[in-house]
């Protein structure tokens, strides 16, 4: 059997290896047009923050390691066109220029997602950079090293993770977002919390403006010196980060036919497999399915995207195996500030015809004694005609992500509000108060349903 893997990264990467533990005897080549393969694109943030000085820290395996398996990876490759009536695809060999054709028997799209590219003049100035590749990690460190201001357009979590790493860098920044709320995946109450809590721990290391547009960036190809704003307003600057969102890579497969689904994303059953037969996708490039009501939703994260990958691969060898969907469970640091959720949000819930119904509590995330308590900010959301839990959103404490963890296994086991109360959580003056903050929010809901 001769299996092509489009796109290298988590999801490609992830399927080539699980391909060849599975079918020892098939022929496995993986096609990028990156300059690497396999590799962390989460962990560009705290590489370029100096965590760690060697970005090839970042490299799960390398080409070599890969070929150690006979499975062959072909860098600076871009498939350029799919042809399922012939069961071949259409590459260009960058380096040569020049266009091969090769044949397969089954076909994985794991070609992700690219950096969305706002219309803002002179946004191709060479010291405007997103952050999506090894490459762009690499440039933007670079960057770093000799500058003293920088500014991010994007208020996600990308965007406040490098408000963290460029602080640590000593590097003054000014995020420019062009929304009224922070992580517009949260519900307006916690994002603003989100800002209020980064507002208060700033101490003129950064500033984030919201409501605001970059119209210009203001220099050439040797200098930089900033953007101007819609209000006006002129933002000095070394250098600039577009963290502005991600736009699935599908149109590959929708040129070969492929449907797309809602999203845009390549639309695939719980196989992976794609509307045209022998033909999977997996990772950014697809939409999953959100587990609380069975719909399609579009939430690219690396961790799907190795799960999507080892499910396609099982199928392509013949082992039947089935991806449930996604809760979009997600955690991010900015400043030692914790923002962790999982599930539908308010917004979500009504957007997609639920009625929600909500609480939120603020408690210590341990015995208040204990030298390192700090406040965690819990908000439970369920189903208000039936109590079931659908989400949750968690900021403050380190350990945020810990609540909303066991939050997304409730919700995965359709557990109601009363229900989760009789959860037997862990405790000890280190770890939390005697009633966990999840168990109190867990009550203060079923008290609220029943009392509806």
């Amino acid at each position: 059997m001769k299996v092509i893997i489009i796109g290298g990264v988590a999801a490609g990467a992830k399927a080539a290896a699980k391909i060849r533990r599975l079918a020892p005897d098939t022929e496995i080549n993986l096609y990028t047009d990156d300059d690497y393969v396999s590799y962390s694109s989460c962990g560009l943030p705290y590489y370029i923050g100096g965590a760690f000085e060697d970005f090839r820290m970042l490299l799960v395996r390398t080409p070599a390691e890969f070929e150690k398996q006979k499975i062959h990876i072909h860098l600076r490759h871009k498939v350029i066109k799919i042809m399922p009536d012939t069961k071949e695809v259409l590459i260009n060999v960058i380096d040569k220029n020049k266009n091969i054709t090769k044949p397969y028997d089954k076909l994985v799209i794991a070609t992700g997602a690219r950096a969305r590219i706002p219309e803002i003049i002179n946004v191709n100035l060479p010291q405007v950079l997103p952050l999506r590749t090894l490459n762009d990690g690499k440039k933007l460190k670079e960057l770093t090293v000799k500058s003293n201001k920088a500014i991010i357009i994007g208020g996600g979590y990308i965007g406040l993770e490098l408000i963290e790493a460029f602080v640590k860098r000593g590097i003054h920044v000014t995020m420019v977002h062009n929304s009224s709320h922070l992580l517009t995946r949260l519900d307006a109450d916690m994002s603003e919390l989100v800002y209020d809590q980064l507002m208060s721990i700033s101490h003129s290391r950064f500033d984030i403006l919201l409501n605001e547009n970059v119209i210009e960036f203001v220099g050439d190809k040797n200098r930089f010196y900033g953007a101007k704003l819609s209000s006006g307003q002129f933002i000095d600057g070394d250098f600039a980060v577009l963290a502005t969102g991600i736009i699935p890579n599908s149109e590959i497969a929708l040129e070969a036919g492929i449907e797309l689904g809602v999203t845009k994303a390549i639309k695939v059953n719980e196989k992976m497999e794609t509307s045209v037969k022998d033909i999977y996708a997996c990772g950014d490039c697809c939409e999953e399915n959100l587990i609380i009501d069975n719909k399609p939703t579009w939430y690219p994260l690396g961790s799907t995207a190795n799960k999507e990958g080892r499910c396609a691969a099982m199928n392509v060898c013949g082992i039947s195996e089935s991806f449930g969907g996604v809760l979009g469970s997600a955690v991010t640091r900015c400043m030692d500030l914790t923002v962790s959720q999982t599930g539908m949000s308010e917004k979500t819930a009504r957007l997609r015809g639920i009625e929600p119904i909500s609480v939120t509590v603020t408690k210590d995330d341990k015995v208040g004694y204990m030298p390192d308590s700090n406040n965690i900010t819990l908000k439970l959301t369920a189903e208000k005609s039936t109590g079931r839990l659908i989400g949750g959103q968690a900021i403050g404490s380190m350990d945020a992500d810990k609540r909303i963890n066991t939050l997304a296994s409730a919700i995965l086991a359709r557990l109601t509000a009363a229900e989760f109360c009789m959860n037997d959580l862990t405790y000890a003056p280190p770890f939390s108060p005697t009633i966990d903050p999840l168990l109190n929010a867990a009550m203060m809901l079923r008290d609220k349903i029943i009392n509806l």
